[in-house]
């Protein structure tokens, strides 16, 4: 099963049979697709689902995830929620007690400090000089992670280590042309922070359905402090897999010249996102990564990437449950 982009402007989905059509104003027909073969459906910019269509999705179980085209994430159709009543009162005592919120969010900001400082120690090996220092100093904030006796020393540790990870990345970007100035958001102004905000986007969205297949409240989280329409759970477990999704993803695109300078747009307000053809290409290669298969490390099996928020989800499941005395964050080698 693969996910169904929509790109075009004014394109309209239906359904014809057993398939789904995706038609354009004046291109006529683009796509055919067999029902049984789609994951979900994602639309960038605008683009109109028939009811017929949108009344099938819901029975097969497909969500539609709507982004703009400067990448931000407006919101997702899914189907009914899980009625996993027992999880979700299991994730509401384990939030509301200090010490089990505070283990859970150890785990996870270690989890992303070692997938940081994986992805530095491959850049080393692969040639990249001067990251020793960085590679150390996010070891010795792995052993403060596990130190830290409060959410608040947590978070503390995790932004330091972010900056100390992002201070490094101007000397992994090896093609001349693009420049990282440091993480900039809301809006992103380079084209580097423009793909990493929109990697992080779906990222989000494809962690977001992973809660909802488990049957947990994505707004209810460990890490992440609650506040209104913020799904806190969502954002705690893709905190281990930004570095392995994303980050590498961004990287290899460029370092490879497969995205060009001149392949993004300066918007209205100052930020900056990708044009059309810079997108299928970001896309494209999205696709590629989640449903390349790796091995897991806890599970034993091979899975597709876009699998692992899933599994990731199970395995908290099972320690709120009682059946794993710890939650195991998502390590690659």
């Amino acid at each position: 099963m693969s996910a169904l982009y929509v790109l075009e402007d004014g394109a309209i989905l239906r359904k014809e049979g057993d398939q789904v059509v995706v038609a354009g104003v004046k291109a006529g027909i683009l796509l055919k697709m067999p029902l049984e073969q789609v994951e979900q459906i994602v639309i960038v910019g605008n683009a109109t689902v028939t009811a017929p269509l949108v009344a099938e999705l819901l029975t097969r179980g497909i969500e539609i995830a709507y982004f703009s085209r400067a990448g931000e994430f407006l919101g997702r159709l899914v189907p009914e929620t899980s009625k996993n009543v027992p999880l979700r009162w299991a994730q509401f005592r384990a939030a509301s007690d200090p010490e089990k919120s505070l283990a859970i969010a150890r785990a996870i900001v270690k989890g992303k400090l070692l997938n940081q400082r994986t992805l530095l120690m491959r850049a080393a090996r692969e040639g990249v000089s001067g990251l020793a220092g960085a590679v150390e100093d996010l070891k010795l904030l792995v052993a403060r992670a596990d130190r830290a006796q409060t959410l608040e020393e947590l978070r503390g540790v995790e932004g330091a280590g972010s900056a100390r990870y992002f201070k490094e990345w101007p000397n992994l970007i090896r093609k001349v042309g693009f420049r990282f100035p440091g993480r900039v958001r809301r809006p992103p102004t380079d084209p580097v922070n423009a793909m990493l905000s929109f990697g992080y986007t779906l990222l989000a969205n494809m962690v977001f359905a992973a809660c909802h297949v488990v049957g947990f409240d994505p707004y209810v989280g460990f890490l992440h402090m609650d506040r209104y329409g913020r799904p806190a759970l969502v954002l705690d477990l893709m905190e281990e897999l930004r570095p392995v999704l994303v980050d590498s993803l961004v990287l290899a695109l460029i370092n490879r010249g497969q995205v060009e300078p001149e392949g993004f747009e300066t918007t209205l307000g100052g930020g900056c996102r990708m044009s059309r053809s810079t997108l299928r290409v970001f896309l494209e290669a999205w696709e590629n990564r989640r449903r390349t298969l790796i091995q897991h490390p806890v599970l034993r099996q091979e899975v597709p990437y876009f699998r692992v928020p899933e599994l990731q989800a199970r395995i908290l499941a099972k320690f709120l449950f009682g059946e794993l005395e710890e939650y195991i964050p998502f390590l690659t080698r």
